[in-house]
């Protein structure tokens, strides 16, 4: 059998170009934050992970360029060799006391923090626990661990508690959830499951790469909570509210150091570029200096969830800039998408396998530099198509 006949009888995305309904890898001419162009035509982004606006901040801009400038555009090599700057160490040792933690560790994509770090910790004969919403790259990172993965209902505090009973006492076992959701919008019940955790002696890792920098003063969804100091690992990325790419792991030092020398996610890639790392650390700055951001998208989302539902869109569990529509139906999802493609408003249509049969949604989401009128004009876009294919 030929290794690539899977690939020759793969026509799901083609189909779906050909009727003119494929939603990805659109080709932006122009991002500039809130508003985006495609093939001539101005679309508002209400799709982006930019939650604070940075990535066309003057500031954020200087120091990528500056960085560009003094140390050229690759440091050629892995961390663990020649490819750490003392700029890398700085944004390390500022990330830490940021989200009030002892060390952090910076790796060149959020994918690679989380299959570096679970696959250094969850060793043979170990656990690691995951909560079924749990995104791809914690999933992934189990799946690279020697360790064994089990998974329990999204936010069901009962079911966590019946993994880890069913557990043996004598082995390491570690829970990884989400702190914010990155489709439902809603936050993970921390307090809650570090009880349960601590009740069983398992350790606990929070993927915070939605929460930072709008949770908890920017510093996260366990500041949000008051519980930093009881999470044992906290991850973040740097491309969504950081306005720029890489990630980053924190906790205590000697567990940093640890994953440090064996997270082959890091050892074994070329590091962060020094403008990714400037326009990082600058974004950092500009969080702790002028908190308006983070509370500018607070406010964003809470206005959009409370019109959305007022107009009568279904969009769950949200608590945040993250505002899904359900709509629980893959070819009803990519109408509706691209009706509002045609209308000039930019949504992210998830459909399965990327969530489960009957969750089908377009992902919105909304940053703290989106004006009222854009809100208004797509609350005004949303409630007539969804009145046009019935969600409303």
């Amino acid at each position: 059998m030929d290794i690539f006949e899977k690939c020759m009888k793969y026509t799901a995305a083609r189909d779906a170009m050909a009727l003119g309904y494929y939603p990805y890898f659109f080709p932006m001419s122009d991002n500039e934050g809130t508003e985006a162009v495609y093939e001539g035509k101005r679309l508002l982004m209400c799709g982006s992970n930019n939650y604070l606006g940075l990535t066309t901040h003057p500031r954020v801009r200087q120091a990528a360029i500056a960085a560009i400038e003094r140390f050229g555009t690759s440091c050629t090599g892995s961390r663990f060799v020649n490819g750490t700057l003392e700029l890398h160490v700085r944004l390390e040792n500022e990330l830490a006391e940021f989200v009030g933690k002892e060390a952090a560790l910076v790796f060149t994509t959020g994918m690679q923090v989380n299959l570096g770090t679970i696959s250094a910790v969850v060793g043979r004969g170990e656990y690691v626990v995951l909560d079924k919403d749990d995104h791809a790259s914690i999933v992934d990172g189990a799946r690279l661990s020697w360790g064994e993965t089990r998974r329990f209902r999204h936010n069901d505090l009962k079911d966590l508690e019946r993994v880890l009973v069913s557990l043996p006492e004598d082995r390491g076992r570690m829970v990884v959830v989400d702190g914010l959701y990155s489709m439902g919008g809603d936050l993970a019940p921390l307090p809650e499951i570090i009880a349960i955790t601590q009740k069983y002696g398992a350790r606990l890792m929070v993927d915070d790469a939605h929460a930072t920098g709008v949770f908890g003063g920017g510093r996260g969804s366990a500041a949000h909570f008051g519980v930093t100091d009881q999470v044992d690992l906290i991850m973040s990325t740097f491309s969504k509210s950081f306005a720029s790419v890489g990630g980053f792991i924190a906790g205590d030092e000697q567990v940093i150091h640890y994953i440090k020398h064996h997270a082959r996610a890091m050892i074994f890639s070329a590091s962060l570029s020094p403008a990714n790392a400037a326009a990082a650390l600058e974004a950092l700055h500009i969080m702790r200096e002028e908190p308006e951001h983070a509370e500018r998208a607070l406010k964003n989302g809470a206005y959009m969830r409370q019109e959305m539902r007022r107009i009568g869109l279904d969009i769950g569990e949200s608590v945040s800039p993250i505002v899904p529509i359900y709509i629980r139906d893959d070819v009803r999802t990519l109408i509706t998408w691209k009706m509002l493609m045609d209308a000039g408003v930019f949504t992210n249509p998830v459909v399965s396998p990327g969530v489960p049969e009957g969750s089908q949604l377009l992902r919105t989401s909304y940053m703290a530099t989106h004006t009222q009128d854009q809100l208004d004009h797509a609350l005004e876009v949303y409630e007539q198509v969804g009145k046009q294919v019935g969600l409303i």
